[in-house]
């Protein structure tokens, strides 16, 4: 059986992004500082925990997502192909 790479990349893509939007919103609702989520600031350029974030965390998580689901579809294919029998 062969992953479809895009499928595969969408899924990843938006679990990632809708992850990181909810737990950016959870931390601002909730009142909390959010440290941990503050730390996304390094990897992606322009990330607060802020209504606005929230939706920039949505962006690069979607795209960060959909490159490991591709990345991990055309890895299962390559070493899914190469079994015999």
């Amino acid at each position: 059986m062969k992953l479809n790479k895009v499928a595969c990349g969408l899924a990843a893509g938006i679990v990632w992004g809708l992850t990181v939007f909810i737990a950016t919103i959870w931390v601002i609702v909730s009142g909390g500082g959010g440290q941990h989520l503050m730390l996304l600031d390094r990897f992606y350029i322009g990330y607060s925990v802020s209504f606005g974030g929230s939706f920039l965390g949505l962006i690069y998580g979607f795209i960060d997502g959909f490159v490991v689901g591709w990345i991990f579809a055309l890895l299962y294919n390559v070493f899914a192909g190469s079994k015999k029998g």
